[in-house]
Formats: C-alpha cells, sequence, structure tokens
C-alpha cells in the first residue's frame, strides 16, 4: 500500500501508517472532482489519479494531519444509490 500510495516506508509521521482511507466514485471524473476539492482545501498531493492495472482509477492525497486518503473508482464494484460498493 505504501508503494501504491507513493509514501515512503519510513517511521511515523512521514511516512506510511499502515492503512489508507478510501472514497469510493463513481466515475473517472468524480475521482478528479474529488481529488481537486481535497487538494484545494489543504491536502497533499501523493499520487495524480490515473488508471490502475486492475481497470479502475485512482489517485492519493495526504489530508492535514498526514493520513492517506485513495480516492477510486473500480468499474467492477457498481456503488449502489448508498455509496457502497455492490461486490459482484
Amino acid at each position: 500500500m505504501a508503494e501504491d500510495a507513493a509514501l515512503p516506508v519510513a517511521p511515523h509521521p512521514d511516512g506510511f501508517r499502515g492503512a489508507t482511507f478510501a472514497r469510493m466514485c463513481r466515475s473517472d471524473q468524480e475521482v478528479d472532482a474529488v481529488m481537486a476539492r481535497a487538494l484545494g482545501i489543504g491536502a497533499r498531493l501523493l499520487k495524480p489519479a490515473q488508471k490502475t492495472s486492475f481497470g479502475g482509477y485512482s489517485g492519493y492525497f495526504a489530508d492535514p494531519d498526514g493520513h492517506a486518503w485513495e480516492v477510486a473508482h473500480n468499474p467492477g464494484w457498481p456503488l449502489g444509490d448508498d455509496g457502497l460498493p455492490q461486490l459482484p
């Protein structure tokens, strides 16, 4: 996960903390919008959104406390009306 989020595997607080938060999106465009909003209110870019090896699209930012967040669209996991992934 540290490598995927472009975080150094180093001691706290600057390195990978062992987990990431995730925000699932309905489209690549929504990923871009969420990333832009986060960066616009003070998040730090870790990895720009890009196509993934599994056919999705994701990027990472760190919140002001340094926690890593993944913003992702996974076309294999559609989201229900409640925003939760619907596993196949």
